[in-house]
């Protein structure tokens, strides 16, 4: 990745960096709430094949779980997470699969999309009624991993996997495949994909383009699959945009945070829910490389108004509070007029 500083980026410290750990790669980071008031920072570590957890509030390692293999609770290249509830979902790249997991004792639950599945990446879920969730996976097979040898243009209409998922007593109780979508023009295809976010207040999904070769920025998709003709600005993203998350409140307001993934520095793009107008970026003091990224919108012990967990130069993960990055770009801190 080419050194790129962010001019025009506001510095924010960071609350906290987890100890190097070279040797996991973390990519992808997620949260959990505990009932006791703890919160985990989860991060997939993709070369030894497990999952990482930190302290939400301090950063401090907790435990990791998990090895390498095909069984339920072992992994293969682990990449995109996502909660809900005590559910935790990993994509698997090299085991094909989502791995659906309980919190907080990691016990499998199910594996959904062997069948479909080549290559995934990122995950988003939608809880479209009580007891009933949409499942997204990025798709990012290639013609030829090793010269990044992009499918031609009529098979990337498979890029991202569409599952409806039924939740009961006992975890999933029932998987319905629902189809792939993407989009087959040069303006609008994703042909190197991973981070994916949605908003169904404003029927949008984000997702992430990050084949340098085309313009690498984030696509805006609507809910049921089709290109909306609009990305997100590319100049903005001078290396390669990756992670994306959603500030939300209930009015329908509140931020998108997107990363530009730069060797020396990440810079974080804010713009706004409603209309995707740029309002802002900013960078840490260290954070370098950031793939994935989790917004934990609700208060934690030591974030009062919600934290941003970033990945970290493959080796570990950040906290960045939303208070500071509310301050520095001149964001709200809670959903109600400051």
């Amino acid at each position: 990745m080419p050194p790129v500083f962010g001019a025009e980026a506001t510095p924010v410290r960071e609350s906290f960096i987890t100890p190097s750990t070279p040797e996991h790669e973390i990519d992808s980071v997620a949260s959990w709430s505990a009932g006791d008031g703890r919160t985990w920072l989860i991060a997939t570590a993709k070369e030894t094949h497990q999952l990482v957890v930190y302290d939400g509030d301090t950063g401090q390692p907790l435990r990791g779980f998990g090895r390498r293999g095909d069984k339920p609770g072992q992994f293969n290249r682990p990449n995109g997470l996502a909660v809900h509830g005590d559910l935790l979902f990993v994509a698997e790249r090299d085991n094909h699969r989502v791995q659906v997991l309980r919190l907080p004792g990691f016990e499998p639950v199910a594996m959904i999309g062997a069948e479909q599945l080549r290559s995934p990446y990122g995950l988003w879920l939608n809880e479209t009624t009580p007891g009933k969730l949409e499942m997204l996976v990025t798709d990012s097979f290639m013609a030829d991993y090793r010269i990044e040898l992009v499918p031609p243009l009529e098979e990337l209409d498979q890029r991202v996997k569409r599952y409806r998922l039924t939740l009961g007593t006992n975890g999933i109780d029932a998987v319905e495949y629902a189809g792939h979508f993407g989009d087959t023009t040069e303006e609008g295809a994703l042909r190197m994909v991973e981070s994916i976010a949605g908003d169904p207040a404003h029927d949008r999904l984000l997702i992430a383009e990050e084949d340098v070769r085309v313009g690498t920025t984030l696509r805006v998709y609507d809910l049921a699959g089709n290109y909306t003709h609009r990305s997100l600005p590319r100049e903005r993203f001078k290396a390669q945009a990756e992670g994306v998350a959603l500030w939300a409140c209930d009015d329908g307001s509140g931020y998108w945070i997107t990363t530009d993934q730069n060797s020396d520095l990440t810079v974080f793009h804010v713009f706004s829910r409603r209309e995707l107008g740029y309002l802002g970026s900013f960078t840490g003091e260290t954070v370098a490389l950031t793939d994935g990224i989790g917004l934990h919108q609700g208060p934690t012990a030591r974030f009062p108004q919600g934290v941003l967990y970033v990945a970290h130069n493959d080796e570990g993960a950040a906290a960045f509070d939303w208070r500071d990055i509310a301050k520095a770009l001149d964001l709200r801190t809670e959903c109600s007029a400051d």
